[in-house]
């Protein structure tokens, strides 16, 4: 009995995995004799040696993991199963035990707009929902002038709320706006579940992908200025710290300095949010440090940014091959990337994955993430990136500009790139090409338009300020190649002299060509 338990779950996993869709497979796995097959897994295993006859080998070869790979595949790992439960009815499913998802009801108020902007606004709560890890059972929303400054909705859509929450079995209602501390324990005392705002759900999403160092401390400085001002306390937590009997016998040395519970909370917050800023002020020193070396070799540099979810990353992976986590998931990747690129004649310039944007994105998170962010305030080109296929893709470059106003990159020269054209609709593509007329439509999983793409992003690149005109003597070859990759070469020509060369060239360099200046 325990060994055929052992083949079910073996069979059971290899079905979760290969994805068999036919029942038979699995029975005939279940039928095989273990000695016949142990016999011809050793058959395939000197197959393998032979010569890996299987084709497998060829595949890895060509196929090796990027960076990006190991990623996914570690954050899938541990990825909830939706659907499966935790509480068992019976002692022989505790083999088959899963993570239970959280189970949400979404709530929105709205107050301007149409009825696709409110809806297109829950369906992105919906999104954000999922990727934190819950299951959304339903979403309901008000038309009010604006929010009830009690519960957020009005009395009857609370009893309203209340009963959705008791016929889904829901554990917890998040809210499509910031809540105010009273409002949450309002909405909490009547509807008798948890309730988070959009702003805890973004920080959650944060939390959870969050991988470097510097965005660990960047999400949890944001998290700890959020829950400063929503610390809550019940029974004992309130009461104030006293000496003798009264401090459970402790006597000569434990009476407190009179503070309650839920302000000894707080000092400790705010003594944690002083260390993290520190901590984030000699990060932020390393950053600049390699910012001003690119600024002293006058290297230009390109910032992608868009909205949430837009392919920046899968574009940057298409333009410079930096192989960085690709996922269809809100906020999957949060640390930058900066990865080095040449164009055709050999000019090098930087390229800059950022944190994406949203609506109504968490002030929180803009001021932990400013370092971060200033990557595209420093940017002499923000490449724009569009979700053609977006229900409301005026709104995402809406919301993506109002942000890069936020952080003073406004004023940098923009290149609009439509994303995902394989996807969206021809005739949304041409009306943001209309509205947007210095823009591309590509499609970085296909890579239709790339080539467009780079082009546009090598036009747009500052160009070297100093005009010359030199002979390079043959013998300082490392001049020309600098002026390959720092300048701009506009006739070459070959002399018996030396190198006849025009151009225009940063003024480091321009000073060293001076000498050589015909």
């Amino acid at each position: 009995m325990t060994n055929h338990a052992e083949d079910f779950s073996l069979a059971a996993a290899l079905r979760a995995t290969e994805g068999w869709d036919d029942p038979d497979d699995l029975v005939d796995d279940l039928d095989t004799d273990p000695t016949t097959d142990r016999a011809d897994r050793a058959d395939r295993a000197d197959d393998d040696d032979d010569g890996w006859e299987s084709g497998y080998a060829d595949d890895v070869a060509l196929s090796d993991p990027t960076t990006g790979d190991l990623d996914l595949a570690a954050r899938h790992e541990l990825r909830r199963v939706a659907g499966l439960r935790t509480e068992l009815e019976d002692i022989t499913e505790v083999e088959y035990r899963q993570l239970r998802l959280e189970r949400v009801v979404l709530v929105g108020v709205w107050t301007e707009g149409t009825v696709a902007d409110v809806e297109n606004a829950m369906a992105e709560l919906a999104l954000l929902a999922e990727t934190a890890g819950s299951e959304v059972l339903d979403a309901i929303y008000q038309r009010r002038q604006s929010p009830d400054p009690a519960t957020y909705i009005g009395r009857g859509k609370v009893e309203g709320l209340r009963e959705i929450v008791e016929a889904t079995g829901a554990d917890t209602v998040i809210c499509d706006g910031e809540l105010a501390p009273s409002q949450l324990r309002n909405l909490e005392d009547r509807v008798k579940v948890k309730v988070v705002d959009r702003t805890a759900l973004i920080l959650d999403i944060f939390a959870q992908h969050a991988k470097s160092k510097e965005g660990q401390a960047q999400v949890e400085l944001a998290q700890l200025n959020y829950m400063k001002q929503r610390l809550r306390g019940w029974g004992g937590n309130l009461s104030r710290q006293a000496g003798g009997r009264a401090a459970g016998g402790d006597g000569i040395g434990g009476r407190g300095p009179g503070e309650t519970k839920i302000e000894t909370d707080r000092r400790r917050i705010n003594d944690r949010i002083a260390k993290l800023r520190r901590e984030l002020k000699v990060m932020k020193g390393t950053r600049d440090t390699k910012r001003q070396e690119r600024r002293r070799n006058e290297v230009p540099s390109v910032a992608i940014a868009g909205y949430t979810n837009a392919g920046k990353s899968s574009l940057l992976n298409r333009l410079t091959g930096a192989g960085v986590l690709v996922e269809d998931a809100l906020f999957a990747t949060l640390d930058p990337t900066t990865r080095r690129t040449q164009t055709p004649d050999g000019r090098v310039y930087t390229m800059s994955d950022t944190v994406g944007f949203v609506r109504h994105l968490p002030h929180q998170l803009v001021e932990a993430f400013r370092s971060t962010l200033e990557e595209v305030a420093d940017a002499d080109l923000i490449v724009h990136v569009v979700d053609g296929s977006h229900p409301d893709p005026e709104g995402q470059i809406s919301a993506v500009r109002e942000v890069l106003a936020e952080i003073e990159a406004g004023d940098i020269p923009e290149l609009v790139i439509i994303n995902k054209v394989d996807a969206a609709d021809p005739l949304v593509i041409d009306r943001l090409r209309r509205r947007e007329p210095h823009s591309v439509a590509v499609s970085a999983k296909t890579g239709e338009g790339i080539a467009e793409a780079i082009a546009a992003v090598e036009a747009d690149l500052p160009r070297p300020r100093v005009e010359f005109t030199a002979l390079v003597p043959y013998a300082r070859g490392d001049l020309i190649d600098r002026i390959h990759k720092d300048g701009e070469i506009t006739a070459l020509e070959h002399t018996a002299d030396g190198t006849h060369v025009t151009g225009r060239a940063t003024e480091a360099l321009a000073g060293e060509l001076a000498d050589f200046a015909v």
